[in-house]
């Protein structure tokens, strides 16, 4: 190749522009995201079982449940029992029937010393609380009275329904 052959060839390629000299300019934006958190809680309750109950004791029978809640982080909530599934059973006085419809009487507490009734939601001895985010254990405190003694011999029953308002 001659001389004057590879100069204008080297001057040509000088010449052709790179791809990026027709490059576009470029444009941006942002954009925004969000969410909004609400307050949600969630409840789990083991069976509170009293075993086996003596109706001629002179000591009451006593037993414990748990129940979980967890609740969204900061958010207020409040726990109650209801009087349970027995028609006629108050949150003061519950009642457990066998087979036959006796009725069994027995309480529920939010201490262990049995001072303080577990009301519904609206009544004034229910449990409150405040959300983290992770699980939070309340005991409830079961106990049968005794004076029980015409109970006849039976599995007793009832189902109470554990409401969380927040």
């Amino acid at each position: 190749m001659n001389k004057r052959l590879l100069k204008l060839v080297i001057a040509g390629a000088l010449i052709v522009p790179t791809a990026s000299a027709f490059a576009a300019t470029s444009a941006t934006t942002t954009f925004t995201t969000s969410a909004t958190v609400v307050a949600s809680c969630q409840v789990a309750a083991a069976n509170l079982s009293f075993g086996n109950v003596d109706p001629l004791s002179a000591t009451a029978t006593d037993a414990t449940s748990d129940i979980t809640v967890t609740c969204s982080k900061g958010t207020a909530y409040t726990v109650g029992l209801n009087a349970g599934a027995t028609t006629g059973a108050t949150t003061t006085t519950r009642q457990m029937l066998d087979s036959n419809s006796d009725a069994m009487n027995y309480g529920l507490y939010t201490d262990s010393a049995h001072a303080t009734n577990w009301d519904d939601i609206g009544g004034t001895k229910t449990q409150a609380g405040t959300g983290t985010g992770s699980a939070q254990t309340l005991t409830v405190y079961g106990e049968v009275p005794t004076g029980q003694t015409a109970l006849p011999p039976g599995a007793y029953s009832d189902t109470v329904t554990v409401t969380v308002s927040y």
